[in-house]
């Protein structure tokens, strides 16, 4: 595990981690999903202390790429199945190496990207297999907060908690 104040991106998939896994299809075509607040304000606390936010998933949803840019994330790589694939591609894009990388997963697909990165991350209601390599367990489930315990995780052994907590 690296130590997290070397940590340069913070790479989260969607379904499982930023929602709590379910996605109701519309009539129309479309797809609903559910964010946490508390998972926003984690991230922009995160992105404030210099760590860029990536998100990587297999699916595609405009309710994705609303609130990337809502949280002004720094890149969304979707349709992506292969997680090891676009870990390789974000981290060429921002120039960095596997250890400067956080990964957030919940499922098996995930395990590639997670055995590759600096700090490997996981909600609490991940797979066990998932939580087993984790270096990173959240007390809280994806789409409940989980990735707001991530963030609170980096920034306190960034020694960037007081500092994030100060500009409230």
């Amino acid at each position: 595990m690296t130590d997290p104040a070397d940590i340069r991106l913070l790479i989260l998939d969607v379904d499982g981690v930023l929602t709590d896994g379910t996605f109701v299809l519309t009539p129309d075509g479309g797809e609903l999903k559910s964010f946490h607040a508390c998972d926003g304000l984690g991230l922009r606390m995160l992105q404030d202390a210099g760590v860029k936010v990536a998100l990587l998933t297999g699916r595609r949803s405009q309710a994705v790429e609303r609130r990337a840019e809502e949280l002004g994330l720094a890149r969304v790589v979707q349709g992506q199945g292969d997680k090891r694939a676009g870990l390789a591609l974000l981290l060429d894009e921002f120039g960095l190496a596997a250890g400067q990388a956080a990964y957030m997963g919940d499922d098996l697909v995930d395990l590639p990207a997670l055995r590759c990165v600096g700090l490997a991350a996981a909600p609490a209601d991940a797979h066990t297999e998932v939580r087993a390599v984790a270096d990173f367990v959240a007390d809280r489930p994806g789409g409940r907060g989980a990735v707001r315990d991530l963030c609170e995780h980096l920034l306190r052994r960034m020694g960037r908690w007081d500092e994030a907590l100060a500009k409230f």
